[in-house]
């Protein structure tokens, strides 16, 4: 796997074109296996919204918003059933570059359609921050914000393509990102467009 244009960004390391084209479409393959045993949710957040991007999940836990409550749980919210394994193609990126000993508990499937975004948040729930979070873009383009620990820090923004990885770990475990926009469109991995996000997570308490 390529490390050409590995790159740091107020602490957030991000690894471009980390996946090539022929490894994106067999994750691509893996994740619409696991799409089909945990259909994608639209949450609702706590402010009573629903989010414009759609979830799943893959592992051991699962992330949701339940009753206004963000947590990790065992089973799909709506089928009841335990969430599906994380492909292998997916934990091999987390071994790769992680460098944690040992898999993650859940892998967050985002799925962004036409005007999807996700705004300014930290992923917090999770318990133990020592261990990074590793995040993979597939399909379309998306401009992505970097902050810093306070919600009120200066931020920059870089357009993450499909195949590319970041590393969110150390002092920016908890550092606040989000996703301003998706270019809609401008590339055919995913069938009609879209970009699939995933996050994998070391979740200790639960």
């Amino acid at each position: 796997m390529p490390e050409a244009g590995e790159r740091e960004i107020m602490g957030f390391r991000l690894l471009p074109g980390f996946l090539a084209r022929p490894a994106q479409e067999e994750m691509a393959a893996a994740l619409r296996a696991v799409i089909a045993a945990a259909p994608p949710v639209r949450p609702v957040t706590r402010w009573g919204r629903p989010m414009s991007v759609r979830m799943t999940s893959a592992g051991r836990l699962g992330w949701v918003i339940e009753r206004g409550h963000y947590r990790y749980v065992a089973r799909h919210p709506e089928t009841g059933e335990p969430w599906p394994p994380i492909p292998p193609s997916v934990l091999a990126v987390w071994r790769a570059v992680s460098g944690w000993d040992g898999d993650p508990d859940c892998c967050l499937v985002n799925w962004y359609g036409e005007g999807a975004r996700m705004g300014l948040h930290r992923d917090v729930d999770e318990g133990d921050f020592s261990a990074p979070v590793v995040s993979i873009s597939l399909g379309d383009p998306a401009r992505f914000r970097i902050g810093g620990t306070s919600r009120t820090d200066p931020t920059e923004s870089v357009v993450l393509n499909s195949g590319d990885v970041v590393v969110i770990g150390g002092p920016a475990r908890l550092a606040y990102h989000g996703i301003d926009r998706v270019m809609f469109g401008d590339d055919d991995l995913l069938p009609g467009g879209g970009r699939i996000n995933l996050t994998l997570r070391v979740v200790t308490s639960a």
